[in-house]
């Protein structure tokens, strides 16, 4: 009888999920309101688009890695990038705050770049090893 062992749903797990999804709604919000966004924000119409794109890659990258990756993997993944989001936020806010008007270009630039280096470094990552996969190998 051949046993189908089911994939362990964890807090990790649905985090890492939660956090690509979440990307992709904001890739979607960027496609959809890129006119009025770039307004907000104060930067070119292109540069939500070119966000929006990115986000939508790195959300798609990292859904579809959640059953091949660590949860170690994307934990330090994702508190790099969020302290980033943050640090890009903040950096954004003082800016606007002392009158400055590049803001908006740092943090939807970081919206265009982080996601791709994401996804770039989940990609990259070891996948984990199954029990199956180590049965198979040579050395298993």
């Amino acid at each position: 009888m051949v046993q189908v062992q089911a994939a362990q749903v964890t807090r990790q797990t649905v985090g890492a999920l939660t956090d690509g999804a979440f990307k992709v709604l904001l890739a979607v919000a960027c496609f959809t309101a890129t006119a009025p966004l770039g307004r907000l924000l104060g930067v070119p119409v292109w540069l939500p688009a070119v966000s929006g794109a990115a986000l939508l890659i790195g959300g798609g990258v990292e859904i579809g890695c959640i059953r091949s990756r660590s949860a170690r993997t994307y934990t330090r993944l994702m508190v790099a990038y969020d302290s980033g989001w943050v640090l890009t936020a903040g950096l954004g806010l003082l800016m606007a705050w002392r009158g400055g008007d590049a803001g908006g270009e740092v943090w939807v630039g970081y919206q265009a770049v982080a996601p791709l280096v994401f996804a770039a470094l989940l990609v990259a990552s070891a996948p984990v090893r199954t029990g199956q996969d180590v049965a198979e190998s040579p050395a298993g």
